[in-house]
């Protein structure tokens, strides 16, 4: 089952993990860009112990074999990394794999490779993300999910990309499955109300749209 909620963690990550654990988070993606896999392991290990405290699932990003070694939940590939069936190949047919999307075509690449979801953004600017893809808005996803719905493609979207809490009523009604979201989680004073408050919105918007 794809989360609603995911949180993408920046810098201390694991600290970051652990108060968004806390604070509600079910989903948490462990994403460290431009590491070694030395550099990445032990962080990884600490954050699997800080998902499984919290009966959280964990996604890593980019790095499979590291997936694996932790016995995280999944792996999510960025748009510039290897592909979804790389990753499937190393982590076997049982684990998570989500890909990153900014077209129709990159949808279509990872469906065909065997995805389970996709990241599909930016939905805007974010200072959060290098190398950034053409942004989104809501008009980006509202002809990407027209497209899915007329191939019949049932793929679980998860929007990305500067997302802030009043944006969600109208993403979700172009029928994304749910966010991601980072800084909104990371830099709040009280992270428990903010995570609430995605929740009740997602579980509102999600109950109206189906």
């Amino acid at each position: 089952m794809i989360s609603n909620l995911h949180y993408i963690s920046q810098p201390s990550h694991t600290d970051n993990i652990l108060a968004a654990c806390d604070a509600g988070c079910k989903w948490i993606q462990l994403r460290i860009k431009n590491e070694s896999p030395a550099t990445v392991l032990p962080l990884a290990e600490l954050a699997k112990k800080i998902c499984d405290r919290y009966q959280a699932s964990l996604i890593i990003n980019d790095y499979p074999g590291i997936a694996v070694a932790v016995e995280a939940a999944g792996v999510h590939v960025g748009k510039l990394d290897m592909t979804v069936s790389a990753a499937r190949a190393i982590t076997g047919s049982n684990m998570i794999v989500g890909g990153t999307a900014n077209t129709l075509e990159d949808i279509l690449q990872h469906v065909q490779d065997g995805a389970n979801y996709v990241g599909v953004g930016p939905f805007r600017f974010t200072t959060t993300k290098q190398n950034l893809s053409p942004i989104l808005g809501l008009s980006g996803y509202q002809s990407i999910l027209q497209s899915l719905k007329e191939k019949n493609i049932g793929i679980p979207v998860i929007a990305i990309g500067g997302i802030l809490p009043e944006d969600i009523p109208a993403l979700m009604e172009t029928g994304i499955h749910g966010i991601a979201i980072s800084g909104v989680i990371t830099h709040a004073t009280d992270k428990r109300a903010v995570v609430n408050q995605i929740h009740h919105q997602l579980k509102q918007l999600s109950t109206w749209s189906h």
